[in-house]
């Protein structure tokens, strides 16, 4: 097969061929059928304006799938990440006819954190926020506030939801999970975004969430991870992070 950066490894006297999608493109079977393990990651949530941290980006995997030359080529559509205080969305990844949904906005002004992959977290400020929440088993919801009204909540991650803002201290974003890599390494993947506050800031989920920020600029999420963008208080939008489309197969 073709398409993607294409690496290989072996683990447990397994030899895995691995097609890495950080962009749009197209995996191709030049011949025969083949059972193949994805990992799928949507872009990540912007940040919110209040401190809420962006929800990172719905995870889908799945194995034993069977890809084969007359169904070829497979477009696959890797999710860009969202940009803070709701300049522009994150977006969905799609391979193999499976969608990871993207990564919920952190909360807005009077918006409530929004629904995706994970959801986002919390706004503060004089007018305080719902979060969102995640979507079946892609994520997990949103951080909310705990008498918080000046920090925003964390945005939800792949494997915890995100944290509650308290007081003056943001929260932390919900942590990620491992997933497929490159090598037997399984990295992590699709951390929440930390949130921002007048008081402490948080950082973002394990797995390439962004960190919060005060009064200067949210601190981006970790590139193709999925990680949601950290939440910015008074300061610049900064992104969440654009997914990964991973496909590996046994070659020997």
């Amino acid at each position: 097969a073709f398409g993607g950066i294409i690496t290989q490894y072996e683990d447990s006297g397994t030899t895995y061929r691995v097609h890495t999608f950080r962009g749009d493109g197209k995996f191709v079977v030049s011949s025969g059928t083949v059972d193949v393990d994805y990992l799928i990651v949507a872009g990540g949530g912007g940040g919110g304006n209040y401190g809420a941290g962006g929800g990172a980006g719905g995870v889908q995997t799945g194995t034993g799938v069977t890809v084969d030359a007359d169904s070829s080529p497979y477009t696959i559509t890797v999710g860009i990440g969202g940009k803070g205080n709701n300049q522009s969305a994150s977006e969905n990844s799609v391979a193999l006819g499976v969608t990871a949904t993207a990564g919920g906005r952190g909360g807005q002004s009077s918006e409530a954190g929004q629904t995706g992959g994970s959801g986002g977290g919390s706004g503060g400020g004089s007018v305080r926020t719902t979060p969102g929440s995640g979507t079946g088993s892609q994520g997990n919801d949103g951080g909310d506030y705990s008498g918080a009204a000046d920090a925003g909540g964390g945005g939800g991650g792949f494997g915890a939801v995100g944290g509650d803002a308290s007081g003056t201290a943001g929260a932390a974003g919900g942590a990620g999970a491992t997933g497929y890599g490159i090598t037997a390494t399984t990295p992590l993947y699709a951390g929440g975004g930390g949130g921002g506050a007048t008081g402490t800031d948080a950082a973002g989920g394990s797995g390439g969430g962004g960190y919060g920020d005060t009064s200067v600029n949210g601190r981006g999420a970790v590139p193709n991870t999925g990680g949601g963008d950290g939440g910015i208080y008074n300061g610049v939008a900064t992104f969440g992070a654009a997914g990964i489309v991973i496909i590996r197969y046994a070659v020997a």
